[in-house]
Parts: C-alpha cells; sequence; structure tokens
C-alpha cells in the first residue's frame, strides 16, 4: 500500500501510538503480554484477587523500545491472580521393548491465571 494513502477508519500517523507490551519470563517460559491480557502461566503463590510483580522482564515494546542483557534494569509487571487450577490431562506411556514392561500414566499441570494490570519501564 502506498505511504500516501490509508484507510478512513485509520488515524493518521502524528495521532498513532504504539501500544506497550513486554517480554516476560516466569516458570522457565516467555509470554509477550501487554495490560489487559489474561494467560495461563506455570503455578505461582498467591491467592485470588491478589496483586503479583514479574521482575524477569526481557524487553519492553512501544514508543521508546527497551532490551535486557538478560533483563531490562527497573523493569517490572504487575498481573492480578485471577484463578488457580489444573490444565488438560496428558496420557504417557512407557514401553521396554523384550522386557514385557509398559505402563501408562496420567499428568494434569497445576496452573495460575493471572491478568496484567500494569506495565512499567
Amino acid at each position: 500500500m502506498c505511504p500516501n494513502f490509508r484507510r478512513a477508519d485509520e488515524p493518521p500517523v502524528e495521532e498513532r501510538t504504539a501500544i506497550m507490551y513486554a517480554v516476560v519470563k516466569t516458570g522457565g517460559k516467555q509470554y509477550s503480554v501487554k495490560v489487559g491480557d489474561t494467560l495461563k502461566v506455570e503455578k505461582l503463590d498467591g491467592g485470588v484477587g491478589d496483586t503479583l510483580t514479574l521482575g524477569e522482564v526481557l524487553y519492553v515494546g512501544g514508543d521508546s523500545p527497551k532490551t535486557g542483557s538478560p533483563v531490562v534494569d527497573g523493569a517490572s509487571v504487575k498481573a492480578e491472580v485471577v484463578a488457580h487450577g489444573k490444565g488438560e490431562h496428558i496420557r504417557g506411556f512407557v514401553y521396554k521393548a523384550k522386557k514385557r514392561f509398559s505402563r501408562t500414566f496420567g499428568h494434569r499441570q497445576m496452573y495460575t491465571q493471572i491478568k496484567i494490570t500494569d506495565i512499567t519501564a
């Protein structure tokens, strides 16, 4: 699309603002989050309604992006605990050839559902 043309519902370039988002690390996984997102992460301490601070912020994007090595200094993400629960059931199977051994097992991983309330850089 030509840069001189824009859709009727699209604001002019001067009025556009970049949405602030962050990449956080928790439970050995990385998540890209923005304010208002709800996501399931590995089980965290805290009751329903408590506010948590996720301190391992790897990247903050928006008007002035910041990259950490490995974390961004002074950046944090605040989240509210929405619920705790168990994930879906996973069936596992172990089999040893020539030994007449087989075993099935199940597992349900515990999770915490959080809602992102604030990103500070």
